[in-house]
């Protein structure tokens, strides 16, 4: 059974399945993750906007499905994906795309 905290979440690592490069992170409920089963493309919860998302409804971006993996505590997803496009909303192939030295508000 997995552990969806007390929001109804958990959190899903996307990894690219060939290369093994970590594109993104985002949540899913229950239903996006039957969702992304029954499809075969990938579906979030959206915490910002309280709904199910569709990654690439709008973009064309899609994330096709590989495989899931469950970590050992049953409260985290890893999603093997084929993506389509680039990852992130800002056009990047992935949202892991700048160091943390470029936030100046993030040194101390």
């Amino acid at each position: 059974m997995l552990d969806y905290k007390d929001n109804g979440l958990i959190p899903a690592i996307i990894q690219d399945a060939d290369n093994g490069d970590v594109l993104m992170l985002g949540y899913m409920n229950e239903e996006s993750i039957q969702r992304t089963l029954e499809s075969g493309q990938v579906w979030f919860y959206s915490r910002s906007r309280q709904e199910l998302w569709h990654k690439g409804a709008t973009s064309g971006n899609f994330l096709n499905l590989r495989e899931i993996s469950v970590d050992c505590d049953a409260d985290a997803l890893l999603v093997k994906v084929d993506p389509v496009g680039p990852v992130c909303h800002t056009g990047n192939r992935s949202c892991f795309y700048r160091p943390l030295s470029e936030l100046a508000e993030a040194m101390p």
